[in-house]
């Protein structure tokens, strides 16, 4: 499930027919691709680059714009190993709803246009791209080391391919 929230003042219409709808695609496919048999949950939230930059100053210590940032809930050892999961640690699961929390996926709007202007692809493909490389994110999965950053770019084309959505 994705709470989803658009803070940025700017509607993806007539380039995303229903982000909410594509981001609850994209979650379930992530899911299904890792072999995650919880019910899953996140927050989405589209911002502009001011905050964004805020944010990436604030958390990372990194003073620039970026395309997106991910707060991962769940502090893996290592990519997603389902047996970290303790069951019996309520602070992993929502009381309310009983699903597993990821953590917190922001994009900035800017960054999704420009990006993939940029890329030449387009919106569609550039949003979805950004919420499965957070959703790998939150799951532990990151691209500081090049065997890191090679499997994360083939598990992102494999999820994003696996519903169609192709550059």
């Amino acid at each position: 499930m994705i709470y989803y929230e658009n803070e940025s003042g700017k509607s993806f219409s007539g380039d995303i027919e229903d982000v909410e709808k594509l981001a609850e695609k994209l979650l379930e496919s992530s899911l299904d691709y890792l072999g995650c048999e919880y019910e899953c949950e996140c927050n989405l939230l589209i911002t502009d680059s001011g905050m964004i930059h805020e944010l990436n100053r604030n958390m990372r210590g990194v003073d620039r714009t970026t395309d997106v940032l991910s707060f991962p809930l769940i502090d893996f050892n290592e990519p997603f190993f389902e047996s970290e999961i303790d069951e019996n640690d309520c602070s992993l699961f929502n009381p309310d709803t009983g699903m597993l929390m990821l953590g917190d996926i922001v994009i900035c709007y800017e960054k999704v246009y420009a990006q993939a202007e940029e890329y030449g692809h387009s919106v569609l493909r550039e949003f979805a791209f950004l919420i499965v490389h957070s959703i790998l994110h939150l799951f532990g999965y990151d691209h500081m080391e090049d065997d890191e950053r090679i499997v994360m770019e083939r598990m992102q084309k494999e999820i994003l391919d696996n519903i169609g959505i192709t550059r």
